[in-house]
């Protein structure tokens, strides 16, 4: 009964942690869509362009603004992979946990 008590308890664990990393992983997908966006925005644009730095509206140079939006768009897809991956891995070990632990309330 412990031992079950004790895999119960880890896939909950387990679960939760799933579940912050989705949190973590519907984040990026976000502020990576919004760049996706802005990108666009840019190549639609005129000459001049404009980042909001806190409070302040800036005129910046339309090439560094989308070097700056494409390299963040890089760093965004590879968390997301990296999100996914672990993603992956968590929903393996949960899915053994649980098979486990229905063995174990089928005895």
């Amino acid at each position: 009964m412990e031992n079950k008590d004790k895999k119960i308890q880890e896939m909950q664990i387990l679960e939760q942690n799933l579940q912050n990393l989705l949190l973590q992983k519907q984040a990026f997908q976000m502020e990576l869509s919004e760049t996706q966006s802005a990108l666009k925005e840019i190549e639609n644009s005129g000459e001049e362009v404009f980042k909001i730095i806190g409070q302040l509206m800036i005129k910046t140079d339309k090439s560094k603004i989308k070097q700056e939006l494409s390299n963040k768009e890089k760093i965004l897809n590879l968390r997301t992979k990296a999100i996914e991956k672990q993603e992956n891995s968590l929903t393996e070990q949960s899915d053994k946990l649980r098979e486990e632990v229905i063995k174990t309330v089928n005895r």
